[in-house]
C-alpha cells in the first residue's frame, strides 16, 4: 500500500468537472501540479499537458490518460464509501491521472525516461481527439518506445483494442396518406430486413497472441418519419461496428458496404460518419514483457477502442493498464477501489524504478 492516499487524490480530480470539450479546469489544475516538479520539462498544446523526463535513458515510456469524461448521469462528485470512491470518471479514468500524477510528482530518477500525456476528447468523435492532436502537430512529444494507456482494466493488461466504424444508412421510400399506403413505400419499414440482417451477423471471436477478441455489430440509433398520418419517405440508422486487430480499418468498412449491398436501392445512402483502427497486441518489447511477467499479469483483448491504436500507427507498442472495472465506464455506478489504484501505482513503480 502506497504512502499516497490514492482514493483522495483521484476524489480531488473527480470534483474537477471535465466533460468533453469542456476541460480546460482540470488541465489547469494538473499544469500547476506538474509545473512545480523539478525533474519535469512541461509543455502545454492547447488543453493537453506532456511532461517529460530528460535522463538519457536507454528506454522511453510514454504513460498516457485522457481528462475528460462522459455527461453525469446523477452521479455529478466525488463520494468516499470506506475503500470505495463513488462519482463521474471514478474509473474511466480520473483514478489512471491520480497514480500517473502521483508518480509523475515522486520518481524523480527512473531507469526509463517517461513522458506523461494528459489529454483532452477522448470520449467524443476523434476529431476532437487531443492525443491525435498531438501525433499530428508535434509528435517529438509522444515519441516513445512503448506505451502504457491508463484505462480501466482492473490493473491487469488488456492488450491492444478492436477497431470500431459508425455508418449512417439511409433509405429512401414514397410520401403517401396512411389511409392509402399503397401508394407510398415505407422507408421505415425497408430498415426492418437491415435490422435483421445485422441482428444475424455471426460473431467472430478471433485469437491474436493468446488474446480472444470479440467483434460486433449493432444498430445504435434510428429516426424517420413526419407526421402520424403519413407514410414516412426517409428512414436513417446508425450502425457501430467493433472489429478485430486481424482487420484493417479499409477491410470492415468493405465487409459492412458488402452486407448493406443487397439491402440498397438507387437513391439510398451509406456514409462513414467515423472510423478508428484495431490495434495489435504488441506486448513484445522487454518493457512490457517485463512489466508482464515480474507481476505475473493476466492479459485479455481490449474488447472497447483505445487510443493504444494511435501509438501502434506510430510503431510504438501500447497496452491498456489502470485501475477500475471497465465494465463500470459511463456507468451511473461508476466507481474504483482503493486496492485497484494501489496496485496499479505499485506496478508502475517498479517499471519505473528499474
Amino acid at each position: 500500500m502506497t504512502e499516497i492516499d490514492l482514493l483522495a487524490l483521484t476524489a480531488e480530480l473527480v470534483d474537477i468537472p471535465s466533460v468533453s470539450l469542456d476541460e480546460a479546469a482540470i488541465t489547469d489544475h494538473l499544469e500547476t501540479a506538474l509545473r512545480a516538479v523539478p525533474h519535469l520539462a512541461v509543455e502545454r498544446v492547447g488543453h493537453n499537458l506532456v511532461a517529460r523526463t530528460d535522463l538519457g535513458r536507454a528506454h522511453r515510456v510514454v504513460l498516457a490518460g485522457h481528462t475528460d469524461t462522459v455527461p453525469a448521469n446523477g452521479n455529478e462528485g466525488a463520494r468516499i464509501d470506506g475503500d470505495v470512491l463513488w462519482g463521474l470518471g471514478a474509473a474511466d479514468m480520473k483514478g489512471g491521472l491520480a497514480v500517473m500524477l502521483a508518480l509523475a510528482r515522486t520518481v524523480a530518477d527512473p531507469a526509463v525516461d517517461v513522458t506523461w500525456v494528459f489529454y483532452a476528447g477522448e470520449e467524443v468523435a476523434s476529431e476532437h481527439n487531443g492525443l491525435a492532436h498531438l501525433v499530428r502537430d508535434r509528435p517529438e512529444l509522444v515519441a516513445g518506445d512503448v506505451a502504457i494507456l491508463g484505462e480501466p482494466t482492473g490493473a491487469e493488461i488488456e492488450a491492444g483494442c478492436q477497431g470500431t466504424l459508425r455508418l449512417e444508412v439511409t433509405l429512401r421510400g414514397v410520401r403517401a396518406h396512411t389511409a392509402r399506403p399503397w401508394m407510398g413505400r415505407n422507408a421505415i419499414h425497408r430498415l426492418g430486413a437491415v435490422l435483421r440482417m445485422v441482428e444475424s451477423v455471426p460473431e467472430r471471436r478471433p485469437v491474436i497472441d493468446g488474446c480472444e477478441y470479440r467483434e460486433a455489430f449493432q444498430a445504435v440509433y434510428v429516426a424517420g418519419g413526419t407526421a402520424g398520418n403519413v407514410v414516412p419517405d426517409l428512414a436513417t440508422v446508425t450502425l457501430n461496428r467493433r472489429f478485430a486487430p486481424d482487420r484493417t480499418t479499409e477491410e470492415a468498412i468493405a465487409e459492412v458496404e458488402a452486407l448493406l449491398a443487397p439491402f440498397l436501392e438507387d437513391g439510398d445512402e451509406v456514409e462513414v460518419a467515423d472510423a478508428a483502427p484495431a490495434a495489435a497486441p504488441g506486448l513484445g518489447h522487454p518493457v512490457l514483457r517485463g512489466l508482464i511477467d515480474r507481476h505475473g499479469l493476466a492479459m485479455r483483448a481490449k474488447l472497447g477502442w483505445t487510443d493504444v491504436a494511435r501509438f501502434t500507427e506510430l510503431g510504438t507498442p501500447a497496452c491498456n493498464l489502470g485501475p477500475g472495472d471497465p465494465t463500470l465506464a459511463h456507468m451511473a455506478e461508476e466507481r474504483v477501489d482503493r486496492a485497484s489504484l494501489d496496485r496499479t501505482y505499485a506496478i508502475l513503480l517498479a517499471m519505473l524504478q528499474g
